[in-house]
């Protein structure tokens, strides 16, 4: 079954149950009133009677009257005064043996009520069943004197019955009627509540990765619906980003593969032609792919490892001294910056900030903003520096290279980027050196920035939750 009609379905039967309840509550409250009104107009009939038969004080006790008062209530011409259409009156003597009763009962008699005694002087209208059919009947015993007698008023319930009867008849009725149109308004707002959600089941089916810029763009709902709508249009945003930069990086990727390959290629045919006849030719090609699969060999193990630190996967953490891994890192690379006659110092000394991390991931994070460092620093030098504060430790490599355009900044992180846009060979790298430094970072819930320097040069930053709590 649907969603539509679960919904439906649910919401029809919680709203019947509760009418037919409502129904049944209100059908009981009527009977009740209609059974308290008789019960009352058979007390009123009944006290009537006791003022005018009996003498002050009213009680039922024998005393030393005449007893004249009761005589009232044995002469049928008398009980015509209460008698009325639906008010039946009944005198007996205490044993049941019938004394009078009202025109309107014709042969029709009430059963007798032997219980009744002067400990026991009433009782409170109850239902018997006559000739007539079913009675409310109020019963009291009057004593005056020696003198007493049985007083029975009833009312015929037939009316009441039938007022019973066409009341539950109506109810029934409007609840049929309500249940259809409760259930015509569960379906319609099921409707309601449910086609926006199949819209939206549409939009995701003809959504591909050639249709990522379609939107809802549902501004006008303000509930659930249109905040799932609103997350959908952000999720498709996303993933047309992720898209773009996935096709981008393929198209990179594609351009710095071809290259090497090429380069070997050519240089593998110069050295099947001539290579046996020329030393030179075979000494050039030999050095020529070397370097060039070493090149190739260097973007693959980049690639690698920016998939392993976008992933996070089976990346095992240890408490990790940042200062001993930038000071590793200033030593593997110093030759390297000797080279080129460029200072490299590490002023690590001072803080020695605890986090939590892969130390090899972190280590090649130090190395390669060393390496970018220095690779476009032409004179000068660079400086590493570890910092901390109460809550993050953080590495800065400061060069005095030729700097980066502010507008480009921004960039620097992503794969495959060069500010050098002719991507002239003569600048060694990839151009994921510091994409895998923000990929690392981010998998170590850090994050990079890069800043130009006033005086020239570039500052890169990597900051790290610690897990000491302490600077020093």
């Amino acid at each position: 079954m649907s969603l539509r009609w679960r919904i439906a379905m649910w919401y029809a039967l919680l709203l019947a149950a509760a009418m037919v309840a409502l129904g049944f509550t209100i059908t009981l409250r009527f009977q009740a009133i209609l059974y308290s009104q008789a019960a009352a107009r058979l007390d009123r009939t009944m006290a009537e009677i006791v003022r005018t038969t009996l003498p002050p004080p009213n009680t039922f006790v024998i005393e030393n009257t005449s007893g004249a008062s009761l005589e009232i209530l044995t002469n049928g011409d008398n009980l015509g005064r209460w008698a009325s259409r639906d008010t039946y009156i009944q005198v007996d003597t205490p044993k049941g043996y019938p004394l009078n009763k009202s025109d309107n009962m014709g042969s029709m008699s009430f059963p007798p009520s032997p219980g009744l005694s002067p400990k026991r002087s009433a009782i409170a209208p109850h239902v018997v069943q006559t000739a007539k059919g079913p009675f409310l009947i109020e019963e009291q015993l009057l004593a005056s004197g020696r003198q007493a007698v049985v007083v029975q008023v009833g009312e015929p319930l037939e009316r009441l019955y039938r007022a019973f009867s066409q009341t539950q008849r109506a109810i029934a009725l409007i609840l049929a009627v309500a249940v259809v149109a409760v259930a015509a308004l569960s379906i319609a707002l099921a409707s309601q509540a449910t086609n926006p959600i199949d819209e939206l089941a549409r939009a995701m089916r003809e959504i591909g990765s050639d249709r990522l810029d379609r939107r809802l763009k549902w501004k006008n709902r303000q509930d659930e619906i249109g905040r799932l709508a609103e997350t959908f249009d952000d999720l498709l945003g996303r993933l047309e980003e992720a898209f773009a930069r996935e096709r981008q990086f393929i198209a990179d990727a594609s351009h710095e593969l071809k290259t090497p390959l090429t380069s070997i290629n050519a240089n593998a045919q110069m050295l099947a032609r001539w290579g046996d006849a020329d030393e030179r030719v075979r000494r050039e090609s030999l050095l020529a792919i070397a370097s060039e699969s070493a090149a190739l060999a260097n973007m693959v193990s980049g690639m690698l490892t920016l998939a392993k630190a976008d992933s996070g996967d089976g990346i095992a953490k240890e408490p990790i001294s940042l200062a001993s891994v930038a000071a590793d890192a200033v030593r593997r690379t110093s030759q390297r910056a000797a080279e080129k006659h460029i200072s490299l110092d590490c002023k690590c000394a001072g803080e020695t900030p605890m986090i939590s991390g892969d130390p090899n991931l972190i280590r090649q994070l130090v190395t390669n903003l060393i390496d970018n460092a220095i690779k476009f620093t032409q004179r000068g030098g660079v400086t590493v520096r570890v910092s901390a504060t109460p809550a993050e430790g953080t590495i800065e490599v400061r060069d005095t290279g030729t700097g980066i355009d502010p507008e480009e900044l921004p960039l620097v992180f992503d794969r495959f980027y060069r500010t050098d846009k002719s991507r002239n060979r003569a600048v060694p790298g990839t151009g994921l050196g510091l994409a895998i430094v923000r990929s690392i970072a981010q998998v170590h819930g850090g994050r990079v920035e890069a800043e130009a320097v006033p005086s020239g040069g570039t500052l890169l930053r990597a900051t790290f939750p610690r897990i000491d709590g302490t600077a020093g």
